[in-house]
């Protein structure tokens, strides 16, 4: 399991993770494309046109507003790619000799600054999408029996990955990280 990592994508900030898991491509392929599935452990309910230049509809998010993207890859059971707000998610999935395979996760990022907030995200949501593959129940990232997330948050940033970005306070608003008690913030 790969904790993830900031890096550079086609020149543009980034944090990658790679997970491997016991399944064929096409069952993560369905776990990260058909809603029923993104449901489980992704951060908010997803309608998807599945082709390249298809629409990307979000919503349900509690700390988001309903927002669209466009697919920009879609090569099934493999590669898919969409933009999310000023992010692009792009997942690889690839088969390995034991029959299972290796979801990697790129998250280019609008901002440099959000790198931290979005790793320990993407880290709760990974845990979910390992649960949900796994057979275990899983009620979503925003669910009381998921991974917390603040201390993630904590350790991204203590490990050096930039900060700083607006964070989701108690009530949902966008706040500074110091209004929280956390590291990163101005």
């Amino acid at each position: 399991m790969d904790r993830g990592s900031y890096i550079e994508y086609e020149g543009r900030p980034a944090v990658r993770f790679r997970r491997r898991y016991p399944h064929p491509p096409e069952r993560l392929w369905a776990a990260v494309t058909e809603p029923g599935e993104l449901a489980h452990w992704f951060p908010s309910a997803v309608r998807m046109e599945q082709h390249v230049g298809g629409r990307v509809e979000f919503s349900d998010d509690p700390h988001m507003e309903p927002t669209s993207g466009t697919v920009l890859v879609h090569e099934p059971p493999h590669r898919l790619a969409f933009t999310w707000a000023g992010d692009e998610l792009h997942f690889h999935i690839e088969p390995s000799d034991d029959g299972g395979c290796t979801l990697t996760l790129i998250n280019v990022l609008d901002a440099g600054n959000t790198a931290a907030r979005n790793a320990a995200g993407w880290t709760v949501c990974l845990d979910e999408l390992g649960k949900r593959l796994s057979g275990q129940p899983s009620h979503g990232p925003h669910g009381e029996f998921a991974s917390a997330w603040r201390p993630l948050y904590e350790s991204f940033v203590a490990a050096g990955m930039p900060s700083g970005a607006p964070l989701p306070g108690p009530s949902g608003e966008l706040v500074d990280p110091g209004e929280l008690g956390l590291p990163g913030g101005a």
